[in-house]
């Protein structure tokens, strides 16, 4: 009997600086999409831009097999810009994503950028995922942070 396949289509979005290129990179990981040896930081940030200033520029699909039990799952992740600047690219995103990871970092909090792509899935009527990044780090306040 041949086991089902899932398609499940998503983002990660966050404010600038608060760990979507490092999540995405963990995603890779876990999923064996890249092979150990060949994993680098900002995997996905293939723009020399991206990879000189460490932040996302243009967003960056990805496909990825997991297997849960007796199911198999295809992941098509995107990894979204978390600049200002790149709004319009991130709701574009959301538009043909069933549900998204919303990643806060525990040191900085939610930022207007976060309230904003918020508000755009909120929209959509997409699955949100709240995630609290960064949580070990000294100065996390993940009680704030959670409230």
């Amino acid at each position: 009997m041949k086991k089902q396949t899932l398609i499940r289509n998503f983002a990660i979005i966050a404010h600038i600086d608060h760990g979507k290129s490092t999540l995405s990179d963990r995603l890779l990981e876990v999923t064996h999409t890249i092979a150990k040896d060949k994993l680098q930081e900002q995997v996905l940030d293939q723009n020399v831009i991206s990879r000189k200033r460490g932040i996302t520029i243009k967003l960056a699909p990805v496909r990825m097999a997991y297997e849960l039990q007796t199911t198999n799952y295809e992941l098509n992740l995107i990894d979204t810009p978390g600049h200002v600047d790149f709004s319009y690219e991130v709701s574009r995103t959301l538009a043909a994503c069933e549900g998204a990871i919303l990643l806060v970092d525990a040191t900085q909090g939610i930022q207007a950028q976060t309230v904003a792509h918020d508000q755009i899935d909120s929209k959509l009527g997409l699955v949100m995922v709240p995630v609290i990044n960064k949580i070990a780090l000294p100065n996390a306040a993940v009680e704030i942070v959670t409230k």
